[in-house]
């Protein structure tokens, strides 16, 4: 599987590239700015772009989305239904206004197929109420939700601290290893995440 990564502003958010090599075929995972190096990153790995996965809808995963839009017509851009930005929404900067004719949605027990590559999609709310989690071979991309020791803050709106106990949780109990690599900040592994982290210890302990 290829991978790659990024760091973008405005909060360093890690952007991520997989792909399928056999089918030459590229994922986007949480864009949040800096376009022109986010698209850079695709042109060097060869890849043709298939989808862009976003973990959540805050603006910093966000906001190189109609850039890399504009770049690739058409891309189907995948977010939980819980993100979209509602027409009543007072502070829109926090969700992912509708994309058009590619804005998918996907939640819970959903897999895409990237090429050969399967991802497994996690529903994991907590940092919001939307928040997923994705699982393809070896590694886990957890957005905000599993940090490096750490987890996402949960008082933003459609944030829940008991939501994020449960999915911190679930994740810990999941059977098998995976690279972890969050939202933000350094990678880690689950293995690492199960004896180190202490917001995961206090989860699973509930």
């Amino acid at each position: 599987m290829y991978f790659d990564t990024i760091p973008v502003p405005p909060l360093e958010t890690n952007c991520y590239l997989i792909g399928d090599e056999a089918s030459g075929l590229g994922a986007l995972v949480d864009p949040g700015g800096a376009p022109d190096r986010v698209l850079d990153m695709v042109r060097r790995s060869g890849l043709t772009p298939a989808m862009v996965l976003l973990t959540h809808g805050h603006f910093d995963h966000v906001g190189a989305v109609p850039a890399v839009l504009q770049a690739f017509p058409g891309l189907a851009v995948y977010i939980h239904e819980k993100e979209l930005c509602p027409a009543h929404e007072p502070n829109p900067r926090f969700f992912l206004p509708h994309q058009g004719p590619g804005q998918r949605t996907y939640g819970e027990g959903d897999e895409l197929r990237l090429g050969g590559l399967t991802l497994q999609v996690l529903h994991t709310p907590g940092h919001s109420a939307g928040s997923v989690t994705l699982l393809a071979e070896d590694v886990m991309l957890s957005g905000d939700t599993l940090f490096m020791e750490s987890c996402g803050r949960c008082d933003l709106p459609g944030g829940s601290e008991r939501a994020m106990m449960s999915s911190l949780a679930r994740l810990g109990r999941l059977e098998r290893d995976y690279r972890v690599c969050p939202g933000h900040g350094g990678l880690s592994t689950l293995d690492y995440e199960r004896r180190h982290n202490l917001y995961m210890k206090e989860a699973l302990a509930l």
